[in-house]
C-alpha cells in the first residue's frame, strides 16, 4: 500500500504567469520516511497542501493510504494526516499547555487522556519546565518542536512536515531528526521538505527531486549517488538535476 501518491497534479494560481504544477505524479510506500525535495518555487509547497486537502487543484488526482482526497473521504484522511507547516501554526499569546489542549480539542480529543498525551510530549521534547509560557516568548526551536507536537496529538499513520528543521539550533534539529526515526519505527510514514540536503541524506529511505512543478527523478538516496559517477552527496545530485543557477 501507498502511503500517499499524486497522480498528473496541475496547478495555477491566479494572475501567475507560470503553473505551479505541471503534471506532478509520484508515490511512495507506507512505512518511509520520504523527502520532497527541489529549490525555491519548485513547487514543494503547493504539492504538500494540496497533499493535505489544505489547497484544491485544477486536476489531477491524490490518494492518502488508498483513499481519494475528495470530499467523500476528507474526515477521514483528516484522521489519517498530521501537518506540520512551514509557517509556526501556534498561537502566540496562549501557553504551550493552551495551544497543545486546542489543538488536541480539534482531533476530539478531551480530559484526562489529552492532559497525559500533552505532558508526556511537552517531556519528551524537553519542554516540560515551558509548559505554562507563552509562545512568543518561545525560541525558535521550542516553537518548532512545540509545532511538531501539535500535529501528532491524534496519533496519524502519515505525519508531514514542511521545513521542520529550519531556523533552528543545532541542539533542536538533532532532537527532530532522532524522533522523526523513532517515531517512524512505530509504523509512520513520515514526509518532509528540506533545503538541508545533508539532512536529507541522513534520515530519507527515498526522495523525490521536483523543479518547476515536474517530477525530475526519485529513487533512494544512495543509488542516485551511485547513478551519478561525479555525485559524491546527495547535494551534488540536487545540482546534477537543478542546475547551478540561484533561485530566489
Amino acid at each position: 500500500m501507498h502511503s500517499f501518491a499524486v497522480n498528473a497534479l496541475f496547478k495555477t494560481y491566479r494572475g501567475a504567469l507560470q503553473p505551479t504544477l505541471q503534471g506532478l505524479s509520484f508515490a511512495f510506500s507506507e512505512g518511509k520516511i520520504a523527502g520532497l525535495l527541489g529549490p525555491n518555487g519548485a513547487g514543494k509547497t503547493t504539492t504538500i497542501s494540496i497533499l493535505c486537502g489544505l489547497t484544491k487543484l485544477d486536476r489531477g488526482e491524490v490518494r492518502i493510504h488508498d483513499l481519494p482526497q475528495d470530499a467523500d473521504h476528507r474526515e477521514q484522511i483528516k484522521r489519517l494526516v498530521g501537518i506540520v507547516p512551514q509557517q509556526i501554526a501556534l498561537f502566540p499569546q496562549l501557553t504551550a499547555i493552551e495551544n497543545l489542549t486546542y489543538f488536541g480539542n480539534l482531533y476530539g480529543l478531551k480530559g484526562k487522556s489529552l492532559r497525559k498525551k500533552v505532558e508526556d510530549y511537552l517531556e519528551l521534547f524537553g519542554l516540560e519546565k515551558a509548559a505554562h509560557k507563552e509562545v512568543h516568548k518561545f525560541s525558535g526551536g521550542m516553537k518548532r518542536r512545540t509545532n511538531i507536537i501539535a500535529a501528532i496529538l491524534h496519533d496519524p499513520k502519515l505525519l508531514v512536515l514542511d521545513e521542520p528543521t529550519a531556523g533552528v539550533d543545532v541542539q533542536s534539529r538533532s532532537m527532530i531528526l532522532q524522533f522523526l526515526r523513532d517515531y517512524n519505527k512505530q509504523g509512520v510514514s513520515v514526509l518532509y521538505t528540506s533545503h538541508l540536503l545533508e539532512e536529507a541524506q541522513s534520515i530519507c529511505e527515498e526522495v523525490v527531486i521536483m523543479d518547476e512543478g515536474k517530477l525530475i527523478v526519485q529513487g533512494q538516496p544512495m543509488a542516485l549517488i551511485q547513478q551519478n559517477p561525479a555525485c559524491r552527496n546527495l547535494e551534488d545530485v540536487f545540482l546534477h538535476y537543478t542546475g547551478h543557477a540561484l533561485r530566489d
